[in-house]
């Protein structure tokens, strides 16, 4: 089956644009022991080659990685047995990357109203990649528990140029579009969105930078 970027540009053309991907990972990206053993476990554990939620933990761990040990990431997963898959990659990258993650079971606009009653802190990053359809209700609720520098990422948004498309919509391209509606109108926060073509098609991301 062709993959979205492939019936796009072609399935030559999309070779090379993987092959491109894949040589700069290669030679800018080291090798990571506990991220290797991640897509591993998961590949294993036959989830799918994407991080929705928190699915296999992959993500997690390289935020973990990245702030300090005062740091702390809270991820959102809605499947117990993603959760589950999840923990074990966590706990096999170690105490340093442990110690750091929280995850929290449940749907993920349940979960939300969860920290806020817990009085849950700004936060400094927030990364959205959950159901589509909710995206500009994510982002409204990472607005309101951000401060000023504070950076809001949702993933996904450009569906393989589907948002532009009069004909798609689905509920995930119409919560995109929503998305966009809401960062065109928001005073608070400058935003801008990129568009690639690489390894997992043609997507990306929309960064908003709280002001």
């Amino acid at each position: 089956m062709a993959e979205a970027g492939e019936k796009s540009f072609g399935s030559k053309a999309f070779s090379k644009i993987k092959a491109v991907d894949e040589y700069i990972i290669s030679a800018l990206l080291p090798q990571d022991d506990a991220l290797n053993s991640t897509l591993k476990a998961n590949a294993t554990s036959g989830l799918d080659a994407i991080d929705f939620g928190t699915l296999g933990g992959y993500s997690a761990i390289w935020f973990a990685k990245a702030i300090p040990s005062s740091g702390k990431v809270i991820t959102c997963e809605l499947e117990p047995t993603h959760a589950e898959i999840a923990q074990s990659n966590i706990d096999n990258a170690g105490p340093e990357v442990k110690d750091k993650i929280e995850i929290r079971l449940g749907p993920a606009l349940e979960t939300l109203g969860e920290l806020e009653r817990e009085g849950v802190e700004d936060f400094d990053m927030v990364f959205i990649d959950a159901d589509k359809e909710n995206n500009s209700a994510y982002f409204s609720w990472a607005l309101e528990h951000s401060h000023a520098g504070t950076l809001i990422v949702v993933d996904n948004v450009v569906r393989s140029g589907y948002i532009v498309d009069k004909d798609m919509n689905t509920p995930s391209t119409l919560g995109s579009r929503k998305l966009f509606d809401a960062l065109r109108g928001e005073k608070r926060v400058e935003c801008t969105a990129l568009q690639t073509v690489g390894l997992k098609g043609w997507d990306w991301m929309a960064l908003a930078r709280v002001v």
